[in-house]
């Protein structure tokens, strides 16, 4: 990567692999990928249902899904409505953060009755056209959940709560202003994970667009509300021969750090980034989209957890504009 090296600082941090996933409606994976060996030693994963039926949902406004973030709560809220929450949205205006719970891996899941849990008129903090890919983590200090949104698509937003459903408006975490020359910074995750010489607990990574094509960049804070910024890309589209990527994804292996994201033509690629944020080796393709329902050609924005020992991954499957919320499993 053309960065010099004194401009990335050493990262040392946990996989984030695990944690916490759920699905339900899981029947037979007709029409799922064959397994094939991922790189870097991750496993591969197979489609093996959806966590809900997306026709039956009370708040559907664009019928397209998007953005799955799968998070265990029933260790963190002694009131929580069961073990795992999905957090979803739907893309175009109105969009609307929406939430979803389960207990296993193999049961439905259940649509919160008063989605959406954040709109995109929050009075007096914002009226925009729409909200929309939600991340969640949980501050353990705090003893809270951070979310954070995007809406309009220059501007990502967090809120806080103390039970995962409902939140407190913080503000601004990112706009295109900390990017010379972007005019989009959206997608946002944020991760745990400190880097020597920086003082901080967190790490952002999100899509930016530059000169007319998206690439992956990254910030970093102490407390996950107020970040700094490398406005120079992390990750470029160029070497997968995509166009534009989105959607990132912050892993850990093998002494190593890797970014995970979706590229245009459909796939999701891998790429190391190396425990100092200085390299930029593309592995290739970490997973390939299905054909068939219900990526049809597209899978996006992976979200991983584990149960009893079990990989899964939620991700965002099927064309835009038609998106929904699909499950895979490592094999």
């Amino acid at each position: 990567m053309s960065v010099p090296l004194d401009r990335r600082q050493v990262l040392r941090g946990a996989v984030l692999l695990g944690g916490a996933a759920a699905a339900g409606g899981l029947g037979a994976a007709t029409g799922a990928a064959p397994a094939f060996a991922a790189p870097a030693g991750f496993p591969s994963y197979r489609y093996i249902g959806t966590p809900f039926t997306k026709a039956n949902l009370r708040y559907n406004p664009t019928n397209e899904l998007i953005f799955p973030c799968i998070r265990g709560v029933s260790d963190k809220v002694s009131t929580a409505l069961a073990r795992y929450y999905l957090y979803y949205a739907p893309h175009d205006a109105p969009g609307g953060i929406c939430l979803a719970y389960g207990n296993s891996l193999g049961g439905q899941f259940t649509e919160y009755p008063n989605n959406p849990i954040i709109a995109n008129v929050w009075s007096p903090h914002y009226s925009v056209s729409h909200v929309s890919s939600p991340h969640v983590i949980w501050d353990a200090t705090a003893r809270q959940f951070y979310l954070y949104f995007h809406g309009e698509n220059t501007t990502t937003r967090m809120a806080w709560s103390n039970d995962g459903i409902h939140f407190n408006y913080y503000g601004r975490v990112l706009h295109t202003g900390v990017i010379p020359g972007s005019t989009e910074t959206s997608y946002a995750r944020v991760f745990e994970h400190s880097v020597a010489g920086l003082g901080n607990k967190y790490i952002m990574l999100f899509m930016g667009v530059t000169n007319g094509t998206r690439k992956i960049f990254w910030g970093w804070s102490s407390t996950g509300k107020t970040f700094q910024f490398d406005p120079t890309p992390l990750v470029t589209p160029g070497p997968d021969g995509q166009v534009d990527i989105a959607a990132p994804t912050f892993v850990t292996r093998n002494g190593t750090a890797y970014v995970i994201y979706h590229g245009n033509g459909g796939n999701m690629f891998i790429t190391e980034v190396g425990p100092n944020l200085d390299r930029e080796i593309h592995l290739g393709v970490f997973h390939y989209a299905m054909t068939g329902a219900p990526d049809n050609g597209r899978s996006a924005a992976a979200s991983f957890g584990s149960q009893d020992g079990v990989q899964y991954m939620f991700y965002e499957a099927g064309q835009r504009l038609h998106s929904t919320i699909a499950v895979a499993r490592a094999v």
